[in-house]
Protein backbone atom coordinates (compact mmCIF):
# COMPACT_ATOMS: atom_id res chain seq x y z
CA UNK A 1 0.00 0.00 0.00
CA UNK A 2 1.11 3.81 -0.58
CA UNK A 3 0.31 6.67 2.17
CA UNK A 4 -0.86 6.29 5.26
CA UNK A 5 -4.33 4.93 6.44
CA UNK A 6 -5.52 5.90 9.85
CA UNK A 7 -8.10 4.09 11.54
CA UNK A 8 -10.04 6.20 14.43
CA UNK A 9 -12.13 4.96 17.52
CA UNK A 10 -13.47 6.49 20.80
CA UNK A 11 -14.25 10.01 21.42
CA UNK A 12 -14.55 13.14 18.91
CA UNK A 13 -11.07 14.48 20.49
CA UNK A 14 -9.60 11.03 19.55
CA UNK A 15 -10.75 11.76 15.69
CA UNK A 16 -9.48 15.50 15.87
CA UNK A 17 -6.03 14.13 16.87
CA UNK A 18 -6.33 12.18 14.21
CA UNK A 19 -6.18 15.12 12.05
CA UNK A 20 -2.78 16.23 14.00
CA UNK A 21 -1.32 12.64 13.42
CA UNK A 22 -2.10 13.18 10.12
CA UNK A 23 0.21 15.73 9.36
CA UNK A 24 2.87 14.49 12.00
CA UNK A 25 2.78 10.87 9.99
CA UNK A 26 3.59 12.81 6.97
CA UNK A 27 6.32 15.57 7.82
CA UNK A 28 8.15 12.01 8.79
CA UNK A 29 7.41 10.56 5.29
CA UNK A 30 5.75 7.71 6.76
CA UNK A 31 4.37 5.49 3.81
CA UNK A 32 2.92 2.32 3.70
CA UNK A 33 1.65 2.06 7.25
CA UNK A 34 -1.33 1.72 9.16
CA UNK A 35 -2.47 3.41 12.34
CA UNK A 36 -5.02 2.08 14.82
CA UNK A 37 -6.11 5.41 17.25
CA UNK A 38 -7.24 3.49 20.04
CA UNK A 39 -10.19 4.16 22.90
CA UNK A 40 -10.00 2.94 26.23
CA UNK A 41 -13.56 3.97 27.61
CA UNK A 42 -15.11 0.36 27.43
CA UNK A 43 -14.47 -3.01 26.53
CA UNK A 44 -15.97 -2.69 23.22
CA UNK A 45 -14.20 -0.03 22.13
CA UNK A 46 -10.65 -2.15 22.37
CA UNK A 47 -12.45 -4.89 20.94
CA UNK A 48 -13.08 -3.49 17.90
CA UNK A 49 -9.18 -2.19 17.77
CA UNK A 50 -8.08 -5.47 18.25
CA UNK A 51 -10.14 -6.87 15.39
CA UNK A 52 -8.97 -3.36 13.40
CA UNK A 53 -5.65 -4.51 14.30
CA UNK A 54 -5.99 -8.11 12.48
CA UNK A 55 -8.04 -6.81 9.80
CA UNK A 56 -5.34 -4.37 8.75
CA UNK A 57 -2.68 -6.90 8.70
CA UNK A 58 -4.95 -9.22 6.32
CA UNK A 59 -5.27 -6.38 4.20
CA UNK A 60 -2.37 -5.18 4.34
CA UNK A 61 0.24 -7.88 5.20
CA UNK A 62 3.46 -5.95 4.00
CA UNK A 63 2.43 -2.60 5.81
CA UNK A 64 3.34 -1.44 9.17
CA UNK A 65 0.95 -1.17 11.77
CA UNK A 66 0.97 1.43 14.67
CA UNK A 67 -1.48 1.77 17.66
CA UNK A 68 -1.65 4.66 19.54
CA UNK A 69 -4.36 6.58 21.34
CA UNK A 70 -5.84 6.06 24.81
CA UNK A 71 -5.91 2.27 24.68
CA UNK A 72 -2.33 1.64 24.13
CA UNK A 73 -1.63 4.90 26.55
CA UNK A 74 -3.02 2.57 29.08
CA UNK A 75 -1.95 -1.17 28.27
CA UNK A 76 1.62 -0.70 26.01
CA UNK A 77 2.57 -4.07 26.70
CA UNK A 78 -0.31 -5.86 25.56
CA UNK A 79 -0.70 -3.69 22.02
CA UNK A 80 3.30 -4.65 21.56
CA UNK A 81 1.99 -8.17 22.51
CA UNK A 82 0.10 -8.55 19.19
CA UNK A 83 1.95 -10.58 16.54
CA UNK A 84 0.35 -7.74 14.04
CA UNK A 85 2.17 -4.73 15.86
CA UNK A 86 4.88 -3.12 14.94
CA UNK A 87 5.19 0.50 16.87
CA UNK A 88 2.79 1.40 20.14
CA UNK A 89 2.72 5.11 20.53
CA UNK A 90 1.21 6.75 23.31
CA UNK A 91 -1.12 10.22 23.74
CA UNK A 92 2.09 11.97 23.85
CA UNK A 93 4.18 10.42 21.25
CA UNK A 94 1.54 10.28 19.08
CA UNK A 95 1.16 13.86 17.78
CA UNK A 96 4.94 13.92 16.88
CA UNK A 97 6.57 13.83 13.89
CA UNK A 98 9.95 12.22 15.02
CA UNK A 99 7.99 9.00 16.91
CA UNK A 100 6.74 8.21 13.15
CA UNK A 101 10.61 8.57 11.85
CA UNK A 102 11.48 5.30 13.67
CA UNK A 103 9.10 3.33 11.22
CA UNK A 104 9.59 5.00 8.01
CA UNK A 105 12.43 3.62 6.31
CA UNK A 106 13.58 4.88 3.09
CA UNK A 107 11.83 1.85 1.16
CA UNK A 108 8.54 0.13 1.70
CA UNK A 109 8.52 -3.11 3.66
CA UNK A 110 7.89 -6.07 1.23
CA UNK A 111 4.98 -7.97 1.22
CA UNK A 112 5.56 -11.45 3.03
CA UNK A 113 3.76 -14.86 1.54
CA UNK A 114 1.02 -16.30 3.32
CA UNK A 115 1.97 -18.06 6.52
CA UNK A 116 5.53 -15.87 7.22
CA UNK A 117 4.26 -12.42 8.24
CA UNK A 118 5.81 -12.83 11.89
CA UNK A 119 8.71 -14.01 10.64
CA UNK A 120 9.54 -10.86 7.95
CA UNK A 121 8.53 -8.28 10.18
CA UNK A 122 10.07 -8.96 13.10
CA UNK A 123 9.23 -8.30 16.39
CA UNK A 124 7.47 -4.23 17.32
CA UNK A 125 9.87 -1.55 16.25
CA UNK A 126 9.88 0.16 19.31
CA UNK A 127 7.36 1.11 22.40
CA UNK A 128 8.06 4.97 22.98
CA UNK A 129 6.64 6.26 26.08
CA UNK A 130 6.49 9.59 26.72
CA UNK A 131 7.90 11.27 29.90
CA UNK A 132 5.15 12.59 32.69
CA UNK A 133 3.37 15.85 31.63
CA UNK A 134 5.15 18.35 32.82
CA UNK A 135 2.63 21.28 32.69
CA UNK A 136 3.29 22.79 29.14
CA UNK A 137 -0.47 23.59 27.52
CA UNK A 138 -0.45 22.27 24.20
CA UNK A 139 -1.51 24.78 21.27
CA UNK A 140 -4.83 24.49 19.89
CA UNK A 141 -5.48 21.48 18.00
CA UNK A 142 -7.92 22.00 14.47
CA UNK A 143 -9.52 19.33 13.04
CA UNK A 144 -9.83 20.50 9.89
CA UNK A 145 -11.41 17.78 7.79
CA UNK A 146 -13.95 15.87 9.47
CA UNK A 147 -13.36 12.41 10.02
CA UNK A 148 -15.66 9.52 10.79
CA UNK A 149 -15.30 7.85 14.04
CA UNK A 150 -14.51 4.11 13.67
CA UNK A 151 -13.79 4.47 9.85
CA UNK A 152 -10.47 5.21 8.12
CA UNK A 153 -9.78 8.92 7.21
CA UNK A 154 -7.97 10.35 4.79
CA UNK A 155 -6.99 13.16 3.48
CA UNK A 156 -8.88 15.93 1.94
CA UNK A 157 -7.74 19.14 -0.10
CA UNK A 158 -10.66 21.53 1.13
CA UNK A 159 -11.42 22.63 4.62
CA UNK A 160 -15.10 21.40 5.92
CA UNK A 161 -18.09 23.77 6.49
CA UNK A 162 -17.88 22.40 10.60
CA UNK A 163 -14.78 22.19 11.80
CA UNK A 164 -13.54 21.11 15.80
CA UNK A 165 -10.96 23.44 17.80
CA UNK A 166 -9.50 21.48 20.86
CA UNK A 167 -8.97 23.73 23.73
CA UNK A 168 -8.28 21.99 26.60
CA UNK A 169 -7.10 18.46 27.16
CA UNK A 170 -6.87 16.22 30.12
CA UNK A 171 -9.01 15.95 33.43
CA UNK A 172 -8.54 16.80 37.26
CA UNK A 173 -11.81 14.85 38.23
CA UNK A 174 -11.57 11.21 38.98
CA UNK A 175 -15.23 9.50 38.06
CA UNK A 176 -15.30 6.09 39.30
CA UNK A 177 -16.19 4.33 36.04
CA UNK A 178 -13.82 6.51 33.67
CA UNK A 179 -10.14 5.43 32.81
CA UNK A 180 -9.71 8.39 30.89
CA UNK A 181 -7.67 10.84 33.02
CA UNK A 182 -5.25 8.42 33.27
CA UNK A 183 -4.65 7.88 29.63
CA UNK A 184 -5.09 12.18 28.98
CA UNK A 185 -3.36 13.60 31.81
CA UNK A 186 -4.52 16.52 33.93
CA UNK A 187 -6.53 19.60 32.80
CA UNK A 188 -4.96 22.36 30.26
CA UNK A 189 -6.21 25.09 28.94
CA UNK A 190 -4.91 26.85 25.51
CA UNK A 191 -4.55 30.49 25.90
CA UNK A 192 -7.07 32.59 24.08
CA UNK A 193 -4.41 34.04 21.85
CA UNK A 194 -3.72 30.70 20.58
CA UNK A 195 -7.29 29.90 19.87
CA UNK A 196 -8.10 33.44 18.87
CA UNK A 197 -5.51 32.86 15.95
CA UNK A 198 -5.99 29.31 15.07
CA UNK A 199 -9.98 30.34 14.86
CA UNK A 200 -9.23 33.22 12.37
CA UNK A 201 -6.66 30.57 10.23
CA UNK A 202 -10.03 28.32 9.91
CA UNK A 203 -12.49 30.99 9.04
CA UNK A 204 -10.11 32.14 6.50
CA UNK A 205 -9.72 28.53 4.92
CA UNK A 206 -13.11 28.38 4.52
CA UNK A 207 -14.90 27.17 8.09
CA UNK A 208 -18.13 28.19 8.80
CA UNK A 209 -18.77 26.64 12.35
CA UNK A 210 -16.23 25.88 14.54
CA UNK A 211 -16.84 23.55 17.65
CA UNK A 212 -15.17 24.10 20.71
CA UNK A 213 -13.87 21.05 22.25
CA UNK A 214 -11.79 19.28 25.13
CA UNK A 215 -12.21 16.22 27.69
CA UNK A 216 -13.55 18.50 30.48
CA UNK A 217 -14.40 21.40 28.28
CA UNK A 218 -15.87 23.34 31.89
CA UNK A 219 -12.62 22.95 33.50
CA UNK A 220 -11.12 25.32 30.97
CA UNK A 221 -9.28 28.54 32.30
CA UNK A 222 -8.23 27.15 35.74
CA UNK A 223 -4.82 26.40 35.12
CA UNK A 224 -4.50 29.53 33.11
CA UNK A 225 -2.69 32.38 35.18
CA UNK A 226 -5.88 35.19 34.43
CA UNK A 227 -7.72 32.14 35.78
CA UNK A 228 -10.80 32.68 32.74
CA UNK A 229 -13.84 30.49 32.30
CA UNK A 230 -14.86 29.11 29.46
CA UNK A 231 -17.67 31.66 28.81
CA UNK A 232 -15.50 34.56 29.45
CA UNK A 233 -13.66 32.92 26.89
CA UNK A 234 -16.23 31.96 24.81
CA UNK A 235 -17.05 36.06 25.06
CA UNK A 236 -14.00 37.16 24.34
CA UNK A 237 -13.73 34.41 21.07
CA UNK A 238 -16.67 35.85 19.56
CA UNK A 239 -15.92 39.34 20.22
CA UNK A 240 -12.23 39.07 18.55
CA UNK A 241 -13.38 36.74 15.30
CA UNK A 242 -16.63 38.67 13.99
CA UNK A 243 -16.25 37.02 11.02
CA UNK A 244 -17.23 33.66 12.12
CA UNK A 245 -20.63 32.88 11.96
CA UNK A 246 -21.58 29.93 14.06
CA UNK A 247 -19.64 28.60 17.08
CA UNK A 248 -20.67 25.43 19.18
CA UNK A 249 -19.38 23.53 22.04
CA UNK A 250 -19.14 20.25 22.82
CA UNK A 251 -19.56 18.57 26.25
CA UNK A 252 -20.61 20.48 29.11
CA UNK A 253 -20.87 19.44 32.68
CA UNK A 254 -24.01 20.76 33.66
CA UNK A 255 -22.90 21.76 37.51
CA UNK A 256 -19.79 23.74 36.40
CA UNK A 257 -21.48 26.12 33.39
CA UNK A 258 -21.03 29.52 34.43
CA UNK A 259 -22.95 32.63 34.64
CA UNK A 260 -21.01 34.29 31.79
CA UNK A 261 -21.60 30.97 29.76
CA UNK A 262 -25.40 31.35 30.20
CA UNK A 263 -24.94 35.06 29.42
CA UNK A 264 -23.97 34.14 26.08
CA UNK A 265 -26.42 31.52 25.76
CA UNK A 266 -28.81 34.18 26.10
CA UNK A 267 -27.04 37.32 24.33
CA UNK A 268 -24.83 35.87 21.61
CA UNK A 269 -26.90 34.74 18.39
CA UNK A 270 -23.63 33.32 16.94
CA UNK A 271 -23.11 30.79 20.34
CA UNK A 272 -25.69 27.72 18.48
CA UNK A 273 -28.70 26.68 20.66
CA UNK A 274 -27.97 23.36 21.62
CA UNK A 275 -26.01 22.20 24.78
CA UNK A 276 -24.77 18.63 25.18
CA UNK A 277 -24.52 17.63 28.87
CA UNK A 278 -22.66 14.93 30.34
CA UNK A 279 -25.66 13.70 32.68
CA UNK A 280 -24.29 9.87 32.72
CA UNK A 281 -27.12 8.80 35.01
CA UNK A 282 -31.00 10.02 36.09
CA UNK A 283 -30.52 8.75 39.82
CA UNK A 284 -28.55 10.77 43.24
CA UNK A 285 -27.22 7.65 44.22
CA UNK A 286 -25.92 6.34 41.27
CA UNK A 287 -24.26 9.64 40.76
CA UNK A 288 -23.11 10.07 44.01
CA UNK A 289 -21.71 6.38 43.43
CA UNK A 290 -19.77 7.57 40.17
CA UNK A 291 -18.71 10.57 41.92
CA UNK A 292 -20.43 12.97 39.49
CA UNK A 293 -20.03 16.40 40.57
CA UNK A 294 -23.90 17.22 39.79
CA UNK A 295 -27.84 16.07 41.37
CA UNK A 296 -30.42 14.89 39.33
CA UNK A 297 -32.39 18.47 40.24
CA UNK A 298 -29.73 20.31 38.85
CA UNK A 299 -29.29 18.34 36.12
CA UNK A 300 -33.12 19.03 35.08
CA UNK A 301 -32.53 22.75 36.21
CA UNK A 302 -30.09 23.56 33.50
CA UNK A 303 -32.00 21.96 31.00
CA UNK A 304 -34.69 24.18 31.78
CA UNK A 305 -32.29 27.29 32.09
CA UNK A 306 -31.12 26.65 29.10
CA UNK A 307 -35.03 26.54 27.09
CA UNK A 308 -35.94 29.66 28.93
CA UNK A 309 -32.91 31.23 27.71
CA UNK A 310 -33.31 30.30 24.15
CA UNK A 311 -36.20 28.64 23.44
CA UNK A 312 -35.34 26.88 20.25
CA UNK A 313 -32.62 25.25 22.40
CA UNK A 314 -31.88 21.64 21.42
CA UNK A 315 -30.38 19.34 24.40
CA UNK A 316 -27.91 16.22 24.20
CA UNK A 317 -26.79 13.91 26.82
CA UNK A 318 -24.79 11.01 28.01
CA UNK A 319 -25.97 8.60 29.68
CA UNK A 320 -24.29 5.52 31.17
CA UNK A 321 -26.54 1.90 31.43
CA UNK A 322 -26.06 -0.74 33.75
CA UNK A 323 -23.65 1.10 36.05
CA UNK A 324 -23.01 -1.18 39.26
CA UNK A 325 -25.72 -1.65 42.05
CA UNK A 326 -28.17 -0.08 39.28
CA UNK A 327 -31.62 -1.50 40.40
CA UNK A 328 -34.41 -1.31 38.11
CA UNK A 329 -36.32 1.36 39.46
CA UNK A 330 -32.87 3.20 39.53
CA UNK A 331 -32.81 2.66 36.00
CA UNK A 332 -36.14 4.15 35.39
CA UNK A 333 -35.05 7.33 36.73
CA UNK A 334 -32.98 7.52 33.93
CA UNK A 335 -35.58 6.88 31.37
CA UNK A 336 -37.56 9.22 33.17
CA UNK A 337 -34.51 11.62 32.58
CA UNK A 338 -35.13 12.10 29.19
CA UNK A 339 -38.14 13.72 28.84
CA UNK A 340 -37.47 15.47 32.22
CA UNK A 341 -34.36 17.23 30.89
CA UNK A 342 -36.09 17.60 27.18
CA UNK A 343 -33.31 15.30 25.54
CA UNK A 344 -33.31 15.10 22.14
CA UNK A 345 -29.75 14.01 21.38
CA UNK A 346 -29.02 10.74 23.51
CA UNK A 347 -25.43 9.43 23.72
CA UNK A 348 -25.98 5.58 25.64
CA UNK A 349 -22.93 3.68 26.77
CA UNK A 350 -23.45 0.09 28.03
CA UNK A 351 -21.39 0.06 31.09
CA UNK A 352 -18.10 -1.64 30.82
CA UNK A 353 -15.98 -2.35 34.03
CA UNK A 354 -12.44 -0.80 33.36
CA UNK A 355 -9.12 -1.83 35.64
CA UNK A 356 -8.08 0.25 37.86
CA UNK A 357 -11.05 2.16 38.27
CA UNK A 358 -13.13 2.09 42.31
CA UNK A 359 -16.70 1.22 39.80
CA UNK A 360 -14.89 -1.79 38.49
CA UNK A 361 -14.32 -3.27 42.38
CA UNK A 362 -18.75 -2.23 43.18
CA UNK A 363 -21.00 -5.13 42.16
CA UNK A 364 -21.76 -5.56 38.75
CA UNK A 365 -24.57 -6.38 36.61
CA UNK A 366 -25.14 -9.37 33.93
CA UNK A 367 -23.80 -8.18 30.68
CA UNK A 368 -26.62 -9.34 28.99
CA UNK A 369 -29.17 -7.08 31.62
CA UNK A 370 -26.69 -3.88 30.47
CA UNK A 371 -27.31 -4.81 27.14
CA UNK A 372 -30.55 -5.04 27.54
CA UNK A 373 -31.12 -1.21 29.61
CA UNK A 374 -28.95 0.20 26.71
CA UNK A 375 -31.33 -1.01 24.63
CA UNK A 376 -34.07 0.39 26.37
CA UNK A 377 -32.34 4.02 26.69
CA UNK A 378 -31.84 4.41 22.89
CA UNK A 379 -35.26 3.28 22.14
CA UNK A 380 -36.48 6.18 24.69
CA UNK A 381 -34.19 8.14 22.76
CA UNK A 382 -35.13 7.52 19.27
CA UNK A 383 -38.52 8.57 20.20
CA UNK A 384 -37.51 11.86 22.08
CA UNK A 385 -35.71 12.69 18.93
CA UNK A 386 -38.73 11.65 16.57
CA UNK A 387 -40.96 13.95 18.60
CA UNK A 388 -38.69 16.87 19.07
CA UNK A 389 -37.95 16.74 15.34
CA UNK A 390 -41.56 16.56 14.73
CA UNK A 391 -42.50 19.64 16.67
CA UNK A 392 -40.10 21.78 14.56
CA UNK A 393 -42.29 21.09 11.16
CA UNK A 394 -43.45 24.16 10.29
CA UNK A 395 -40.72 26.18 12.44
CA UNK A 396 -37.42 28.00 10.44
CA UNK A 397 -33.71 27.99 11.33
CA UNK A 398 -30.33 28.97 10.03
CA UNK A 399 -28.62 25.91 8.24
CA UNK A 400 -25.56 25.62 6.99
CA UNK A 401 -24.69 22.97 4.83
CA UNK A 402 -21.99 20.58 5.46
CA UNK A 403 -22.03 18.35 1.89
CA UNK A 404 -24.63 18.17 -0.77
CA UNK A 405 -27.93 17.73 0.40
CA UNK A 406 -27.06 17.93 3.86
CA UNK A 407 -27.09 20.86 6.18
CA UNK A 408 -27.02 21.22 10.03
CA UNK A 409 -29.40 23.60 11.82
CA UNK A 410 -28.73 25.67 14.63
CA UNK A 411 -30.18 23.40 16.82
CA UNK A 412 -27.89 20.73 15.79
CA UNK A 413 -30.86 18.31 14.08
CA UNK A 414 -29.37 16.91 10.31
CA UNK A 415 -30.92 18.91 7.82
CA UNK A 416 -31.90 17.31 4.14
CA UNK A 417 -31.91 20.28 1.35
CA UNK A 418 -31.67 20.29 -2.14
CA UNK A 419 -28.31 19.52 -3.56
CA UNK A 420 -28.29 22.47 -5.53
CA UNK A 421 -27.60 24.53 -2.45
CA UNK A 422 -24.04 25.02 -2.43
CA UNK A 423 -21.73 23.38 0.50
CA UNK A 424 -20.86 26.54 3.51
CA UNK A 425 -24.09 28.27 2.43
CA UNK A 426 -25.71 29.16 5.55
CA UNK A 427 -29.06 29.78 5.01
CA UNK A 428 -32.45 30.07 6.26
CA UNK A 429 -35.29 27.16 5.86
CA UNK A 430 -38.63 25.90 6.53
CA UNK A 431 -38.66 22.72 7.73
CA UNK A 432 -41.27 20.83 6.00
CA UNK A 433 -41.26 17.18 7.00
CA UNK A 434 -39.16 14.92 9.07
CA UNK A 435 -37.87 11.41 8.79
CA UNK A 436 -36.56 9.20 11.44
CA UNK A 437 -33.23 10.91 11.72
CA UNK A 438 -33.44 14.36 10.01
CA UNK A 439 -35.29 17.18 9.05
CA UNK A 440 -36.47 18.13 5.54
CA UNK A 441 -35.96 21.50 4.78
CA UNK A 442 -36.50 23.99 1.89
CA UNK A 443 -34.52 27.54 1.41
CA UNK A 444 -36.69 30.46 2.29
CA UNK A 445 -37.49 32.91 -0.48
Amino acid sequence: MSGVEIVTFGCRLNAFETEVIRRAAGEAGLEGAVIVNTCAVTAEAERQARQAIRRARREHPGARIIVTGCAATLSPDRYAALDEVDLVLDNDAKLKAESYALASPTSPRPSPPPGAERELRGPPLAQIPSPPFRGEREGPVAQRREGEVGTSTVAQPQIRARVYLQVQQGCDHRCTFCIIPYARGPSRSVPLDAIVAEARSLVAAGAREIVLTGVDLTAYGADLPEKPTLGQMVRQLLAAVPELPRLRLSSLDPSEIDEPLWGCLAEQPRLMPHLHLSLQAGDDLILKRMKRRHSRAQAIAAAHRARSLRPEIAIGADLIAGFPTETEAIFQHSLDHIAECGIAFLHVFPYSPRLGTPAARMPQLDPALVRERAARLRAAGATALQADLHRRIGSESEVLIERPGIGRADFYAPVECPETVPVGANMRMRFIAANERRLIGVPMP
